[in-house]
């Protein structure tokens, strides 16, 4: 039977830079959408709703604008 190995190399990161700060900044995204939503509307689910909304519209963007 053979294995696969699917490990990381040593020293190699999981993600690059690029990814790591496209979703950094997709979270900050959908955090603060989430939060002015709550703030606004006093609904968890319609802040859960817009914070996954604000996540994958910041994902797009940043993916966009940062090269």
């Amino acid at each position: 039977m053979s294995q696969n190995n699917t490990q990381q190399p040593a020293g190699q990161p999981l993600l690059g830079l690029r990814s790591a700060i496209v979703l950094v900044f997709g979270v900050l995204t959908g955090i603060g959408a989430g939060l002015l939503t709550y703030l606004a509307q006093r609904s968890a689910p319609a802040a859960l709703l817009a914070a996954g909304a604000g996540f994958g519209a910041g994902v797009l963007f940043f993916h966009t604008i940062i090269s």
